[in-house]
């Protein structure tokens, strides 16, 4: 049987699963091989490139604006914290910084940003970095004040109390740089909802590696008060790692500020009990 009479006609041949042989072209099979090589390389060279069709992950989408009530969860601890603090310690008078805080964090739960994805609103967005504000400005001078006594010879106080107080100004530290984080990566929550940014500035695992997260994996802010404690006991990144200049900057800061207190505390603290 000649080509001409082959069932499949001349041109629908099965395609070949031998060598050429001699009487055969074999530029077929360079064009075959060469395009499955191209095909290879590039997948090894973009591994995590998403399939034609594929949909984007959860935080490169339009999602719904993050609830407050983890965000307002932190920020009552915080003003008891501040509350319990010595006077000696805080702003005076002694109430004013945590009723500002605690003013604002009412109309910000108030006028919740949740009802408003479409439209950014500008007041909303200055009355919460207002308030991040305000409590770095309560914590920061009471860690200033506290590192003063220490270095200066502080009221006569026992080891116990002397690390409770440190421990709470310790832990406000990461409650505030907590709400930094949050505030501003990828232009704070309101802006990550609507997917405007392109490039992250806190890197979190699950934007790395595909498949170790659901599909509507999106960060949070407990994922950020996450990033604020282990960056203030390790004093560095771990799994979240910093992309941006500003990111950068503000780690180090509470990295500096978390190991100079807590280097302190623990020093006087064992200089009290001996």
């Amino acid at each position: 049987m000649n080509d001409d009479q082959h069932p499949h006609g001349p041109d629908q041949r099965p395609e070949p699963t031998r060598p050429p042989s001699p009487s055969q072209p074999a530029d077929r099979w360079v064009v075959l091989l060469h395009g499955r090589l191209e095909r290879i390389e590039s997948l090894l060279a973009d591994p995590q490139r998403p399939r034609a069709g594929a949909r984007p992950p959860a935080w490169q989408r339009r999602t719904e604006v993050e609830a407050r009530w983890a965000v307002s969860a932190s920020l009552c601890v915080a003003v008891a914290v501040q509350l319990m603090l010595p006077e000696r310690l805080t702003i005076h008078p002694h109430w004013l910084l945590p009723t500002l805080e605690l003013a604002l964090m009412a109309a910000l739960v108030v006028a919740d940003p949740r009802r408003l994805p479409e439209r950014r609103s500008a007041l909303l967005r200055t009355l919460g970095l207002l308030l991040v504000a305000a409590v770095s400005l309560a914590n920061g001078w009471s860690a200033v004040a506290l590192v003063r006594d220490l270095l200066h010879g502080s009221p006569s106080v026992g080891a116990v109390t002397l690390l409770m107080t440190g421990g709470g100004i310790w832990l406000t530290n990461i409650i505030a740089f907590s709400l930094w984080y949050w505030e501003w990566d990828r232009g704070g929550p309101v802006v990550r909802a609507l997917g405007t940014h392109k490039f992250p500035d806190l890197l979190f695992p699950q934007m790395q590696t595909e498949g170790i997260a659901p599909a509507d994996w999106e960060p949070a802010y407990l994922d950020y008060l996450y990033v604020a404690f282990t960056n203030a006991t390790a004093f560095s990144p771990t799994d979240t790692m910093p992309l941006s200049r500003w990111a950068k900057l503000l780690m180090t800061v509470q990295s500096a500020v978390s190991l100079l207190t807590l280097a302190l505390i623990v020093a006087r603290a064992v200089n009290v009990l001996q």
